[in-house]
């Protein structure tokens, strides 16, 4: 860093995501991406805006707001339309955890929680997950914390039944609870059915995996109306202009095609339960997945390596964590059924020359 970069991001450790190599072509099964194109319709709304890019877009994605505020069964009110479901996570970390309610979160979940914590210079704790990797969910009743779960959680894939979250938000009731919902379509229950029952509630969802759209950049916020005016507060002040138009337009098509993206996910989830039997007939240990990744291990060859021959041998791009906990295990996107039988060939010509 520069002899000019301040002091008081001397310590930050920036979030790490999934590889990229450019040096030749690979299985990319590393970063939780969809299989499958954008819809014709959204493709076709993305064309229509390249001729207005010399205008602003709207700075309250009314026309998005309204359409997914339809789609969720809420009130427009309710909904406020991100650069990503991160800036979600950054707006409520940065409005409701501070020296009075720091931030809890599980120990093994999405990296970019501790990071964006540093960053706002709010003080965290991370709650071990069980043996199993679940969340016991009498760690965070009654905390008094801001309390920030994805469910499905990342990168173990395990989902929370809709009751235990209400039970959570039930016994927290003066502190912000966020559920971050970025893999909810892939077989767990929203949570933005309890929206009108508490109002210390924040559900965060995104477009990146669902709806094919991780290069558009959307993700939404669902809370209290008092929430989302909170949280509108600090992205006017910030960034008014934060979805360009290109993106505005193909995310009211997507919604448009919205069972397009549904049947998707369906098949994902279809690709996951196969991927899972067959790894688990080669011997793996595989945690049961609701969300369009599953987390797994042999103990015929360990996690890095297992990773790093796939990758080297095979160009099979998976993700690999360091963190203890997880580290013989790696993380596998569910991709179409082709794309699955080609990395399930590779790792059963791998373990046979281990």
């Amino acid at each position: 860093m520069s002899r000019f970069f301040s002091e008081k991001f001397a310590s930050l450790t920036p979030y790490t995501p999934g590889e990229q190599p450019k040096d030749r072509k690979y299985l990319k099964l590393n970063t939780n991406e969809s299989p499958f194109t954008p819809s014709e319709e959204t493709m076709k709304a993305a064309l229509t805006e390249l001729d207005r890019l010399q205008l602003y877009p709207d700075p309250d994605c009314s026309e998005l707001v309204k359409a997914m505020a339809e789609l969720l069964g809420v009130k427009p009110s309710q909904v406020m339309i991100t650069n990503g479901s991160d800036e979600v996570l950054n707006y409520a970390f940065l409005a409701y955890a501070d020296e009075k309610a720091p931030l809890v979160m599980p120990d093994i979940t999405y990296g970019f929680y501790t990071s964006v914590a540093e960053y706002n210079r709010v003080s965290y704790e991370e709650i071990p997950l069980k043996e199993d990797f679940t969340i016991d969910i009498n760690d965070y009743m009654g905390i008094g914390k801001t309390i920030v779960i994805p469910n499905p959680n990342a990168p173990t894939g395990i989902a929370l039944e809709l009751s235990d979250i209400e039970k959570i938000l039930a016994s927290n009731p003066d502190n912000i609870v966020i559920i971050d919902e970025a893999y909810v379509d892939f077989g767990a229950e929203s949570a933005v059915a309890l929206i009108d029952r508490y109002e210390n509630l924040i559900v965060s969802q995104t477009f990146s995996k669902s709806r094919s759209l991780a290069g558009a950049r959307l993700g939404v916020a669902v809370a209290d109306e008092k929430i989302i005016q909170d949280l509108n507060t600090l992205r006017y002040a910030s960034n008014t202009y934060n979805i360009n138009r290109v993106s505005l337009a193909v995310g009211i098509a997507a919604i448009k095609t919205n069972s397009y993206y549904m049947n998707n996910c369906r098949a994902i989830a279809e690709n996951r339960e196969y991927t899972a039997e067959r790894l688990g007939g080669m011997g793996f240990d595989v945690i049961p997945s609701k969300s369009n990744f599953l987390l797994a291990k042999s103990d015929s060859i360990s996690g890095e390596r297992l990773y790093e021959r796939l990758k080297d041998e095979k160009g099979v791009l998976i993700r690999h964590f360091n963190k203890e906990r997880i580290k013989e295990y790696n993380r596998i996107t569910i991709g179409t059924r082709e794309q699955m039988d080609a990395f399930l060939d590779a790792v059963r010509e791998i373990l046979e020359t281990e």
